[in-house]
């Protein structure tokens, strides 16, 4: 179990933050997922570890965004951002800022299928040949996925940008 654990915990983490985890419970959701792995580490087979792990990543994803919503707290994450943001001005702290926000806020108007493909194709770098295997569908729908994913970034990227007054 050690093993699987340090060969994908940082996968899962960034996984579970592009499945919309804030980054204040992506820690603890990871925890869960490694925790449920070990329960089932004699059904998992061999070979097929991180498909299970993104698996109950995606399941475990959906409970937290679930329950953020029920309980409707408002996390600040720009303070968050501005303790981990090194840049060296306020500029660029306040653009990067900007942009993340802008991303949550697309990636939220996504559908789960369509955000996790976008995130492990976009973000993660998979190649489509390795998401048809993780997520277990045809090359096809990867394909079909990647496509409506980019149609509903690009509009909503382009709405952002007439709201901001055509700045990116």
């Amino acid at each position: 179990m050690r093993q699987i654990v340090e060969t994908n915990f940082d996968f899962i983490w960034r996984s579970l933050r592009g499945l919309g985890v804030p980054a204040s419970l992506a820690d603890d959701a990871a925890q869960q997922v490694f925790w449920l792995a070990s329960r089932k580490l004699d059904d998992i087979a061999v070979g097929s570890e991180r498909s299970f792990l993104f698996a109950t990543a995606r399941g475990i994803a959906a409970n937290v965004r679930r329950s953020q919503v029920r309980r409707q707290e408002d996390f600040d994450e720009d303070a968050i951002g501005r303790q981990v943001d090194r840049s060296p001005n306020p500029e660029q702290a306040a653009a990067s800022n900007q942009a993340r926000r802008h991303l949550e806020r697309i990636l939220d108007g996504m559908s789960e299928d369509l955000r996790t493909a976008f995130v492990l194709f976009e973000l993660e770098g998979l190649t489509t040949s390795a998401l048809a295997e993780l997520l277990g569908i045809p090359m096809g729908t990867v394909a079909s996925r990647l496509r409506r994913a980019r149609e509903v970034f690009d509009r909503e990227t382009a709405l952002l940008q007439a709201e901001s007054g055509g700045k990116p």
